[in-house]
């Protein structure tokens, strides 16, 4: 949706001014930081939570645009930057480890996401996976690699609200919320956030690549388990290693002319 001056409606941005390749933070304020990493970088637009660089990597155009908290946000982000010209999108965030190797500090990679939020039940049913790209994690488990960094890879589960997880037997739902919890860990996720599953979704309407890398700032579950739980919110390496992903898929890309 676009206004009459033809910018986005929430990001603002125009078309052009966006490459076919984002990296999607959450806190506008990285924005900035990760637009270092590229060249020739310059602010598009700031608008709301929605903060947008436009640099290259090996000659080609990227952008970084930040989706705020949450599903909402970062569902009108990818539809508004797809608008623009976008089709490739690397969310780069933190969470909160569930699996108890997951310690602070740690990466993860995640091919699909739990679908504990209300904006991707808007654009699918429930049965369906939200499922990050396969080109998109192969890339970013080899740019991590190259780091010389051993991410863990697999699920992470998505909800709406942070103090739902941090607190769930206050909550008048604490038999659902508890419950639940106990399953995911059951089966194995990794980390908890709260954009993945919505961007997973949408971009799987939009036909369109999406991709997770995750830094674990602590675990919960270490400490309950009277494990060693440091907090680490250096966010540094996991910005370096989705840069690097870029890269590779655009040089990836222009092999097979996509």
């Amino acid at each position: 949706m676009k206004k009459a001056d033809g910018k986005q409606f929430h990001i603002g941005v125009r078309d052009g001014e966006v490459g076919k390749y984002v990296i999607m933070p959450g806190d506008p304020k990285r924005c900035e930081v990760i637009a270092k990493y590229l060249e020739n970088a310059e602010k598009v637009a700031d608008l709301r939570e929605y903060t947008t660089y436009t640099g290259y990597l090996n000659g080609v155009k990227v952008s970084v645009a930040s989706t705020g908290i949450g599903g909402p946000s970062a569902a009108i982000a990818m539809q508004e930057l797809v608008d623009a010209g976008a089709d490739t999108f690397i969310r780069v965030g933190t969470c909160g480890g569930m699996d108890l190797d997951v310690q602070g500090g740690d990466l993860i990679v995640a091919t699909g996401a739990v679908r504990m939020e209300g904006t991707s039940k808007e654009y699918a049913p429930i049965e369906f996976p939200a499922v990050a790209n396969y080109e998109i994690v192969s890339a970013l488990i080899g740019a991590a690699k190259d780091e010389g960094r051993n991410p863990h890879v697999g699920v992470v589960q998505c909800k709406d609200s942070f103090y739902g997880q941090h607190s769930p037997e206050t909550k008048p739902v604490s038999y659902e919320l508890v419950g639940k919890w106990q399953a995911w860990l059951d089966l194995g996720c990794l980390g908890s956030e709260m954009e993945s599953a919505a961007l997973f979704t949408v971009a799987s309407y939009l036909k369109v690549r999406c991709g997770t890398i995750l830094q674990a700032v602590a675990n919960q579950e270490r400490e309950k388990a009277g494990l060693s739980n440091v907090g680490n919110y250096d966010i540094e390496p996991a910005i370096q290693i989705a840069v690097n992903a870029i890269k590779n898929l655009i040089n990836a890309d222009n092999n097979s002319n996509k």
